[in-house]
């Protein structure tokens, strides 16, 4: 499905763009701990990017409702933990840490619901 195919190479744009705004606008203006917070968060942004990426593929092969759940929640886990990790690292508020596992649980759902759905289309 083209959606999918879209939204992950915005968001895996995005995501470089976060790693070299991190890598180079603020490496020194954040203390060490809060750079590697920014920096998990680009990695994560850019693993489950190229998960949608492979959610729009598949789909394009096989459509499939748990593939389309698949995508939203890889979407909903790009917004909540990585954009909560950036959150943190540029504001130093260390409470928007409390929606990270969200993000996680988001992911979870994904990767499990894309599984499902190779499993079945087996």
């Amino acid at each position: 499905m083209r959606l999918w195919l879209i939204l992950g190479a915005a968001s895996a744009f995005l995501s470089v763009a976060a790693g070299a705004f991190g890598a180079h606008a603020l490496r020194t203006r954040l203390p060490p701990d809060l750079q590697t917070i920014f920096e998990t968060g680009a990695r994560y942004h850019m693993y489950h990017s190229l998960g949608l990426i492979a959610i729009g593929l598949l789909a394009h092969l096989r459509p499939s409702p748990l593939l389309t759940g698949a995508g939203w929640a890889l979407v909903v886990g790009i917004v909540l933990f990585s954009g909560s990790l950036y959150a943190l690292a540029l504001s130093g508020v260390r409470v928007l840490g409390a929606i990270t596992p969200l993000g996680g649980v988001a992911f979870l759902v994904g990767w499990v619901l894309f599984a499902l759905a190779a499993w079945r289309q087996g």
